[in-house]
């Protein structure tokens, strides 16, 4: 029996690397040898919490590999292929799957939850869950993959056109991915808004074309300079803080379209007044989850696979806050017990 190093979690806040049985691709399915997985914010509390559908469980599934074996059948890949995996598995039959919603399939799986991830040194998948890569991009960049497809199909989630004023709540990986998209398909003006200066020099660099502080004072002063008073068009929020959700109603213009990407962990309460902007604005407002669409997965892996191989769409080294070997992956998750510690993505190296 072959065997691999794993990130096994056995418990609430117990998580070891270990050895496993490492995958024999069935039909139909590929064998990844895995270079770099993302931690998850959803990954988090299936570590530090309660949220593993069960024990003992591989997590992990934004991650970039190579293609070491194929499964009877496949001939849409060969073994050397450069990919990054698509995690979920939509049933197929139900009704939204059948309308090409798979991201809202309530029989969904999902590799790094529901079957075993990418915290490991392998990992089998169907062959439609997985998408190549150009050969310059490199491994750690292509496992923002997943993270890339999100902050797309957000954009995507409402009638997005470009020569618009553009604004995006929120600079981390998400919001800064999201304003890149923004940028690729022709804002005219793209304005970002967050609390750290650094990252709003940093979206600066990446394309925005205004950056604004919202610890100032006269922050909505310099937002309505930005606009002539009018408004954005369009409104990304991307962190789920109960105050950017709050300020994307105070942003959008009249018949805007505002989209909350981010995945919001407090209750959200509105003034009256703050939420009388839907009636007197008359602004459209939705949610975006995942990032699929027909025929699966979607436009949304093909673009990102386009733009990071053209390098418009960047992944910057500061969007990494540590590589972690997975033989020390535990110490990845104590990091994450500090609030406010973890700036940027941790990333996995499953080859050490």
């Amino acid at each position: 029996m072959a065997m691999m190093k794993a990130g096994v979690v056995h418990a609430p806040f117990d998580i070891r690397c270990e050895e496993i049985e490492k995958p024999s691709p069935k039909a139909g399915e590929i064998l990844i040898k895995v270079k770099y997985t993302g931690i998850c914010g959803s990954d988090i509390p299936r570590v530090n919490g309660t949220a593993s559908h069960y024990y003992p469980n591989v997590l992990g599934h934004e991650f970039s590999g190579e293609v070491v074996e194929l499964g009877e059948g496949v001939t849409e890949f060969a073994v050397g292929d450069r990919v990054s995996g698509i995690p979920l598995l939509p049933c197929m039959e139900c009704e939204d799957c059948q309308r090409g919603n798979y991201s809202l399939c309530k029989h969904y799986k999902f590799i790094g939850s529901s079957r075993f991830g990418s915290f490991a040194e392998y990992v089998a998948v169907p062959a439609r869950n997985a998408v190549k890569f150009a050969n310059d991009v490199e491994f750690k960049k292509a496992a923002f993959f997943e993270p890339a497809t999100i902050a797309l199909h957000g954009l995507l989630r409402v009638p997005y056109r470009g020569g618009k004023k553009v604004a995006i709540l929120g600079a981390g990986n998400i919001g800064m991915l999201t304003m890149q998209w923004a940028k690729i398909f022709g804002a005219a003006e793209l304005c970002v808004f967050d609390i750290v200066p650094e990252k709003l020099e940093e979206a600066k660099k990446l394309g925005a074309t205004h950056a604004i502080n919202t610890l100032e004072k006269d922050y909505l002063d310099q937002a309505k300079a930005v606009t002539g008073g009018a408004g954005f068009d369009f409104v990304y929020e991307t962190a789920g803080n109960t105050i950017t959700m709050r300020m994307a109603f105070e942003l959008a213009a009249n018949k805007a379209n505002v989209c909350f990407i981010g995945t919001p962990t407090r209750d959200l309460t509105f003034s009256v007044k703050e939420w009388e902007n839907i009636n007197r604005k008359e602004f459209t407002l939705t949610g975006s989850w995942m990032s699929y669409s027909a025929p699966f997965p979607g436009e949304e892996w093909k673009l990102v696979a386009h733009y990071m191989g053209t390098g418009e769409l960047k992944i910057e080294d500061s969007f990494i806050y540590k590589i972690v070997p997975l033989t020390e992956i535990a110490s990845a998750f104590e990091e994450f017990k500090t609030p406010g510690q973890v700036k940027g993505k941790i990333l996995i190296d499953s080859e050490k």
